[in-house]
């Protein structure tokens, strides 16, 4: 012992042992749990209707260009712009949807705001 090492016994206690690793159950995301969570998110009925105020909007917005075109406006670039118009409006539909939804956050913003 002169040399600086020390004995065996008196550094660890007897059956004390290494640990083996992490005895806990470590959770892990697999592919079948976030398809079933996205399912999930697809089947709540807000989701639903938002998708169907979108659809109604967007359906609004071509059938008004259709009947604008008809009325003699330039034929021109007229499905780019339709698609354009029907993607607002569908935003838009959307977006005022969720603010009737969540109306307590948007009011209280815009009151600090002011």
């Amino acid at each position: 012992m002169a040399d600086g090492k020390k004995s065996k016994g008196g550094a660890k206690a007897k059956g004390a042992s290494k640990p083996k690793g992490d005895k806990r159950k470590k959770s892990k995301v697999t592919i079948d749990g976030g398809v079933e969570a996205l399912t999930r998110l697809v089947d709540h009925p807000l989701v639903t209707d938002l998708l169907a105020v979108g659809a109604m909007a967007a359906v609004a917005a071509i059938a008004e260009h259709g009947t604008k075109a008809k009325a003699g406006a330039a034929a021109a670039d007229g499905s780019r712009k339709a698609v354009k118009a029907a993607g607002k409006a569908a935003a838009a539909a959307i977006g005022a949807r969720l603010l009737k939804e969540v109306g307590g956050f948007s009011a209280k913003t815009s009151a600090a705001k002011k």
